[in-house]
């Protein structure tokens, strides 16, 4: 089982530089595989984390393990200002995902303008998106109201979760989607194991990133915010993003608030408290 010190030391060590497998064997006195099931779990839970394997199917393969935490000082200038925007944004209409889809390579991105949100004709249908993912799913929500959107939703939930695959939230957990966070915790008694993980925050960005290899984004555009000549109803704009560049990012951004942000059961009971 791998405890904090071992997992803080392995942490340590790739922080410093990229390192084998093997090498994080020896330090930690674990054995390759023990080693490598360590260095996913981390991966998986926190972010920090990631490998590469080089020679990938031949027996000279080399599985490295490197720090993958939001470096500032290494991003773009366009990237630092995004980050600020998310940062700083509360609501989805402070930030307009549009600003990183201009960046995207254009063979690597697709998007649709809807006047319905599901629209039965859109290409972006989000249980057959969340179905393709393999080990994990990190959610970018306003405050869960999708899980409302009907039996398809909670089944492939349920499913995703029954198949191992890691299910985390970032939300604004208050008395308005308290039901719907207590709803989607429930999935972990039905799997067995705490597949779903949510925590608090309140940020502008209403996305899904599937595993390493793609992002849905969307844009709601309400006539309200707009002149009356400028937007005659209400639009929704779906942003996919299959950029390994870009999607990579993403997670990093969704990792960065993740480590800043309050547990959901913690609000949760303190939410209880005040009926009490």
């Amino acid at each position: 089982m791998l405890t904090k010190t071992e997992q803080d030391n392995i942490i340590d060590l790739v922080r410093q530089k990229p390192r084998t497998v093997q090498e994080i064997a020896i330090s930690i006195q674990k054995n390759w595989r023990t080693a490598d099931r360590y260095v996913e779990r981390i991966a998986q839970e926190t972010g920090l984390l990631a490998t590469r394997i080089f020679r990938e199917g031949s027996r000279g393969a080399l599985k490295i393990v490197y720090w993958n935490a939001l470096d500032r000082a290494k991003g773009s200038a366009y990237q630092e200002r995004l980050l600020q925007k998310i940062l700083q944004g509360r609501k989805k209409e402070d930030f307009s995902p549009f600003d990183i889809y201009q960046f995207v390579q254009p063979d690597k991105r697709e998007a649709y303008i809807e006047t319905t949100e599901f629209s039965t004709k859109t290409p972006i249908k989000y249980d057959k998106v969340l179905a393709q993912a393999n080990k994990q799913v990190l959610f970018f929500s306003g405050n869960l109201s999708w899980v409302e959107l009907g039996p398809n939703m909670q089944k492939t939930l349920l499913l995703l979760a029954k198949q191992k695959t890691s299910i985390k939230v970032l939300t604004k957990v208050d008395v308005t989607s308290q039901k719907n966070t207590e709803k989607m915790l429930q999935i972990n008694q039905q799997c067995g194991w705490n597949a779903v993980e949510i925590r608090h925050c309140e940020h502008p960005l209403r996305a899904i990133i599937i595993d390493d290899t793609r992002a849905v984004i969307k844009e709601v555009l309400n006539p309200q915010n707009y002149r009356n000549t400028e937007l005659k109803n209400k639009t929704f704009v779906f942003y996919k993003i299959t950029d390994t560049e870009w999607v990579n990012w993403l997670q990093k951004v969704f990792w960065h608030l993740w480590g800043t942000s309050i547990d959901a059961q913690t609000r949760i009971k303190s939410l209880n408290s005040l009926n009490t």
